[in-house]
Protein backbone atom coordinates (compact mmCIF):
# COMPACT_ATOMS: atom_id res chain seq x y z
CA UNK A 1 0.00 0.00 0.00
CA UNK A 2 1.40 3.53 -0.52
CA UNK A 3 1.54 6.12 1.77
CA UNK A 4 0.29 9.82 0.40
CA UNK A 5 2.17 13.00 1.62
CA UNK A 6 0.04 15.94 2.07
CA UNK A 7 1.22 18.84 0.40
CA UNK A 8 2.15 22.15 2.64
CA UNK A 9 -0.48 23.78 0.98
CA UNK A 10 -2.92 21.70 1.48
CA UNK A 11 -2.11 21.18 5.35
CA UNK A 12 -2.06 24.86 5.43
CA UNK A 13 -4.03 26.26 2.69
CA UNK A 14 -4.57 29.99 1.99
CA UNK A 15 -8.08 31.56 2.09
CA UNK A 16 -8.75 32.97 -0.78
CA UNK A 17 -8.76 36.66 0.18
CA UNK A 18 -5.23 35.71 1.68
CA UNK A 19 -4.09 34.90 -1.77
CA UNK A 20 -5.86 37.69 -3.38
CA UNK A 21 -4.05 39.78 -1.09
CA UNK A 22 -0.42 38.13 -1.82
CA UNK A 23 -1.10 39.41 -5.57
CA UNK A 24 -1.87 43.10 -4.34
CA UNK A 25 0.76 43.18 -2.26
CA UNK A 26 2.89 41.70 -5.49
CA UNK A 27 0.93 43.83 -8.13
CA UNK A 28 2.08 46.85 -5.88
CA UNK A 29 5.97 45.62 -5.42
CA UNK A 30 5.88 45.50 -9.20
CA UNK A 31 4.67 49.59 -9.72
CA UNK A 32 7.19 50.32 -7.37
CA UNK A 33 10.11 48.61 -8.96
CA UNK A 34 8.49 50.02 -12.48
CA UNK A 35 8.55 53.78 -11.08
CA UNK A 36 11.93 53.18 -9.81
CA UNK A 37 13.11 51.75 -13.65
CA UNK A 38 10.90 54.60 -15.13
CA UNK A 39 12.70 57.20 -13.28
CA UNK A 40 15.64 55.88 -13.03
CA UNK A 41 15.85 56.22 -9.52
CA UNK A 42 19.26 54.82 -7.54
CA UNK A 43 18.48 52.32 -4.62
CA UNK A 44 20.59 51.11 -2.31
CA UNK A 45 20.96 47.18 -1.52
CA UNK A 46 19.11 47.10 1.38
CA UNK A 47 16.41 48.93 -0.57
CA UNK A 48 16.69 46.48 -3.19
CA UNK A 49 16.73 43.68 -1.01
CA UNK A 50 13.53 45.00 0.86
CA UNK A 51 11.60 45.47 -2.74
CA UNK A 52 12.67 41.72 -3.74
CA UNK A 53 11.95 40.64 0.26
CA UNK A 54 15.41 38.94 -0.05
CA UNK A 55 18.33 39.61 2.35
CA UNK A 56 20.51 42.26 1.38
CA UNK A 57 23.48 39.87 1.38
CA UNK A 58 21.61 38.06 -1.45
CA UNK A 59 21.39 41.11 -3.68
CA UNK A 60 25.21 41.59 -3.21
CA UNK A 61 26.44 38.67 -4.20
CA UNK A 62 24.27 38.49 -7.65
CA UNK A 63 26.76 40.41 -9.39
CA UNK A 64 27.33 43.55 -11.27
CA UNK A 65 24.06 42.71 -13.77
CA UNK A 66 21.41 39.98 -13.44
CA UNK A 67 17.69 39.98 -14.03
CA UNK A 68 14.80 40.10 -11.96
CA UNK A 69 11.38 39.08 -13.13
CA UNK A 70 10.62 42.00 -15.84
CA UNK A 71 14.18 43.78 -15.09
CA UNK A 72 17.20 43.69 -15.36
CA UNK A 73 19.61 45.06 -12.27
CA UNK A 74 22.95 47.05 -12.50
CA UNK A 75 25.31 47.85 -10.18
CA UNK A 76 25.94 51.45 -11.04
CA UNK A 77 28.29 52.76 -7.86
CA UNK A 78 29.31 52.76 -4.25
CA UNK A 79 28.78 55.87 -2.28
CA UNK A 80 30.50 55.52 1.09
CA UNK A 81 29.63 51.77 2.40
CA UNK A 82 26.38 51.34 -0.13
CA UNK A 83 26.05 50.23 -3.59
CA UNK A 84 23.58 51.92 -5.67
CA UNK A 85 21.87 49.63 -8.14
CA UNK A 86 19.38 50.61 -11.14
CA UNK A 87 16.47 49.17 -12.37
CA UNK A 88 16.16 48.60 -16.54
CA UNK A 89 12.50 47.58 -17.65
CA UNK A 90 13.06 44.17 -19.89
CA UNK A 91 11.10 44.81 -23.71
CA UNK A 92 8.04 43.31 -23.29
CA UNK A 93 7.79 40.52 -25.70
CA UNK A 94 6.39 41.66 -29.43
CA UNK A 95 7.89 44.88 -28.75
Amino acid sequence: MFETSTSLVEENPLSREERVNQLRNLIETLRIADEIASKGYLITSSELADLMDINASAVTSRGEKWSWRNWVVYRVRREGNQILWQLERLLEVGE
